[in-house]
Formats: structure tokens, sequence, C-alpha cells
């Protein structure tokens, strides 16, 4: 907890809402969960950027270094991380359930030359940080460059993390 205030109390204090869940555009199906709760051990499979409503961020898609710049992107990753705390919260019921956050996978859409994909996940990694505290947010991260990520996301994020 940051501050002595629950994940969803610094949530509101810093006016971040919880996403709702994820509507996939006609065709698509989902042959996975979003979150998977073993014992103590918590997965959570890659989650893209939403707007509040549970849509797709269109306006933050496309690839980083060509139509995406780094800031659309380091946002598209800040909002990455609100989806997947709206994910864990209809999971878990409590984000304060949350021991340590463990493992994240941050995966950038980019051009073959762009190398910002370190700051582009500092994006989602700062949020996290800013609603759960350093303590329990700051986990082990890679952040890599992709050719292409599912529906042309700029972003996509997957993570692993530890129940008290």
């Amino acid at each position: 907890m940051v501050d002595n205030m629950t994940p969803e109390q610094r949530m509101q204090q810093l006016g971040y809402d919880i996403t709702a869940e994820l509507q996939l555009p006609a065709g698509f199906e989902v042959l996975l969960s979003m979150v998977k709760v073993l014992d103590k051990r918590v997965i959570v499979s890659g989650h893209g950027a939403l707007n509040p409503d549970g849509t797709i961020a269109a306006h933050l898609m496309g690839k980083v270094g060509d139509t995406v710049t780094i800031e659309q992107a380091q946002e598209a990753a800040k909002l990455t991380a609100l989806a997947m705390i709206g994910s864990l919260k209809r999971e878990l019921g409590e984000l304060s359930r949350i021991k340590s956050w463990v493992k994240v996978l941050g995966m950038v859409n980019s051009t073959p030359d762009f190398n910002g994909q370190t700051p582009v996940i500092d994006g989602f990694s700062r949020t996290i940080i800013d609603v759960f505290g350093k303590d329990v947010g700051m986990a082990c991260r890679s952040a890599v460059g992709m050719a292409a990520l599912p529906m042309n996301l700029s972003v996509e994020v997957e993570a692993e993390l530890e129940l008290h």
C-alpha cells in the first residue's frame, strides 16, 4: 500500500478509473484467460491500451517510430497498466491482495531502427508504482521491440504477480 492507502484509494486520488472489461471488435474470439490465479501466483495475459469503457484505444495504435510517437506509446503503456489493473480487480476483488508485481514483459510494436522500448514501457511501470508503491510495484522487467502486435497495438504487456 502507498501512504497507508489501498490501491483503489490511490487510483481515486490519482484520478484513475478502473478500466472496463475488454470489448473486442466483431470477429475476434477470446480463447484465453486474461488472469489466471494459481494459489499465490497470478499470471496475467498480454494486455493493450484500452479506453475507460474497455474499447481499444485506436488513437494509440500503430508502429512506434513511424505513426506513433514515443510520448503516445508511453500513454499507451499507461493505459495498458490501467487495463491490466481493471482485469486484476475483476478477478481478485481487492487489489490489496497483491503482495508483489514479480515480472513484467513489455512489447513495443516498433520500427527496426527504434530503440526506445525501455522509456516506452516505463509508462507502464510508473503507473503500477504510482498505484501500488515501489515495495509492491517494482518488478523485474524486460522491454522488447516486436515487428507487429495483435490488432496493430503499439504496446502489449504481460505480467506475473504474487498474492499475500
